[in-house]
């Protein structure tokens, strides 16, 4: 039985006690589920953690249903989809400054969900490979930006 995400949400959201709605959105192979809440900043958490946990979460019971379920993304009120554009404009900014000057540019410690995001951003420019690093002593990666050498 392939696993029916929003349904999975639904359940979790009513279990902690948030009544909300679930809207079902397909973004190419990745589907989206915007949640619709009066309390959507408790649901979002501090720079979004709460969100990313709910999200894994979702994903981690999908994946136990069914392993070939598509990846799914948690957003509430259009947070997630406003700070992709922001990281979107942010690493196209970045890629613009390896252009001009040739060097290398790092961009601060991101989540594997926004190194994803870079990268498929980026994967279709002719001149600008990336590449995630290991900060040395955590856990955390940076992501770089150079010049694809040709």
């Amino acid at each position: 039985m392939p696993a029916q995400s929003k349904v999975i949400l639904e359940k979790i959201l009513g279990t902690l006690g948030f009544p909300a709605t679930v809207e079902e959105h397909k973004l190419g192979d990745d589907l989206i589920l915007d949640v619709k809440t009066e309390e959507s900043g408790r649901l979002i958490g501090r720079q979004g953690q709460t969100l990313s946990d709910l999200q894994y979460i979702v994903n981690r019971i999908q994946f136990q249903q069914d392993q070939s379920a598509p990846k799914v993304m948690v957003d509430v009120g259009g947070y997630r989809s406003q700070a992709q554009e922001a990281l979107v404009k942010k690493a196209q900014a970045a890629a613009e400054k390896v252009r001009r000057w040739g060097d290398a540019v790092e961009l601060e410690p991101l989540s594997a969900f926004d190194r994803r995001i870079v990268h498929q951003a980026l994967k279709n420019d002719p001149d600008i490979e990336t590449q995630s690093v290991e900060v040395e002593g955590t856990e955390k990666k940076v992501l770089i930006l150079r010049p694809k050498s040709h």
